[in-house]
């Protein structure tokens, strides 16, 4: 089988459309900033592509206020996670990797688009997502792998790895605390982001 790390990826590039009104109240798509989705690639392998992002809970729509704090996070990227708003992003995996552990002090959904991924729990539990499976997360320590099968060559008998794609939504919460008041914080260590603001 051919070296993972340097598997081209099968997965199509990512659009992201956003609407917005026109003077009088009709929906219409905005033309603020380009559809393309943006990627910043990790140094795990992971391609990270931030669909969009609010520093407010509840979000700022009037004025395209959203837009300009999303197009903010476009030059500096947030960390994982934005305190007082949320994130939406869409990860792409490189065959057989597996992320860092970390934990965000945050609650998440990570919906398996492609592929199909292992959640690994700093317990040892794991757990197989395959597509259109749901995780959530709730401020716990945790690692993602891929592991979707290698397509097979019915003439070669060539593997090639599969990458994974997976949609995550993640929204703050308060401080995680154990019996007897433990806090258990932020973990990013290893996962090529800042931490969370």
């Amino acid at each position: 089988m051919a070296d993972p790390t340097q598997t081209p990826k099968n997965l199509r590039p990512l659009s992201r459309f956003i609407t917005t009104h026109d003077s009088t109240g009709k929906a219409i798509f905005s033309n603020a900033l380009s559809e393309d989705m943006p990627i910043q690639s990790m140094k795990d392998g992971a391609d990270f592509s931030l669909a969009y992002t609010s520093s407010h809970f509840p979000a700022q729509l009037n004025n395209d206020a959203d837009l300009a704090e999303y197009s903010s996070y476009l030059t500096t990227p947030p960390g994982i996670t934005i305190s007082t708003g949320n994130v939406c992003r869409i990860v792409d995996v490189r065959p057989g990797s597996m992320s860092p552990m970390h934990r965000t002090v945050s609650l998440d959904y990570g919906v398996v688009l492609e592929g199909e991924v292992e959640l690994i729990l700093d317990s040892g539990e794991t757990r197989l997502l395959k597509r259109g499976d749901v995780a959530v997360q709730r401020g716990t320590n945790h690692a993602w792998k891929n592991v979707t099968p290698d397509l097979v060559d019915p003439v070669t008998g060539v593997k090639t790895g599969q990458w994974a794609r997976m949609l995550y939504v993640l929204a703050p919460a308060e401080d995680i605390l154990l019996d007897g008041g433990k806090r258990l914080g932020e973990v990013v260590d290893g996962i090529g982001v800042r931490p969370s603001t």
